[in-house]
């Protein structure tokens, strides 16, 4: 597989800040939760960033957090120059294209193929009573989901919730990049997937951001998939980034050295948590 950094140029200016962005849930209260503590970050136009973490280190909600789905607490996000901080969500979505995790979200399951891209190319926009599919739309549609080799170009009037998980998914990939994204945030996207179908969607995926020089960022657990696609790689660990390599970093960079980190810190909480309950020891 050609990966995204061999592939793109060099990434332009940054599209996307982060500066000092704090966000608790559920404060004061025992099921508090600071899944971003202070984040700084910085995203090269057309550069495809791999975010690695574990559960609750703060992945899914940095994409959360850029797609406007809550209030930031405080802090700046700026994306394409315009402070977007206090965005709601559908007001971003002319700028952002989204995956998630589950193949059934993000499509209305009942509608047919066509419905759903029709829906999906007036992303952002007011959609009036005119939003019905036009000729032109269908021949576009019918040659883009052709290059998936599934056979589903001439099933545009089928429910796409009557495909399988990765058929949806490709599709769904598809509708984000349509209108091709100013952002393209991809949510752990292959994760439901059997093993043969995540691996379509992945290479979908890297075709896809390269052909178009989509500036992504992709949440994985794959420590295969991180060393395999993109330009960078930030890992998270409660709610602050930990590593950030560079293209040059990452190009040398294997699945046992990205394994090797996440033990040391597993090791140093541990050691912290001994020492801690050694103190309360003392004193109690």
């Amino acid at each position: 597989m050609t990966t995204h950094a061999q592939a793109s140029a060099v990434p332009q200016r940054p599209l996307v800040r982060l500066n000092n962005v704090y966000k608790t849930f559920h404060a004061g209260t025992v099921n508090e939760v600071r899944p971003m503590r202070g984040i700084n970050l910085e995203i090269a136009e057309g550069s495809f960033v791999i975010v690695l973490g574990g559960n609750g280190s703060g992945k899914s909600t940095l994409l959360n957090a850029l797609a406007g789905s809550f209030p930031i607490d405080s802090g700046r996000i700026e994306l394409d120059g315009q402070d977007v901080s206090r965005w709601p969500e559908y007001r971003r979505a002319c700028l952002i294209g989204r995956v998630f995790q589950n193949p059934f979200s993000g499509t209305a399951p009942n509608m047919s193929i066509l419905d759903n891209f029709s829906l999906a190319a007036k992303r952002g926009k007011f959609r009036g009573l005119g939003w019905a599919h036009s000729r032109h739309l269908q021949d576009e549609l019918r040659d883009r989901v052709r290059e998936l080799k599934m056979g589903l170009e001439d099933r545009l009037d089928s429910a796409i919730g009557s495909l399988s998980g990765g058929q949806r998914q490709a599709l769904t990939l598809l509708m984000a990049t349509w209108l091709k994204p100013r952002l393209l945030l991809l949510d752990e996207h292959t994760a439901a997937l059997d093993p043969k179908s995540a691996d379509q969607v992945i290479a979908l995926t890297d075709r896809i951001i390269a052909r178009e020089g989509l500036t992504t960022l992709m949440v994985t657990h794959s420590m295969q998939q991180a060393i395999n696609l993109g330009d960078r790689i930030v890992m998270m660990h409660s709610g602050n980034v930990l590593h950030d390599f560079n293209s040059e970093q990452k190009q040398r960079l294997r699945v046992d050295d990205l394994l090797s980190r996440f033990e040391n810190v597993r090791r140093r909480e541990l050691l912290d948590e001994s020492a801690a309950e050694m103190l309360k020891s003392r004193y109690i």
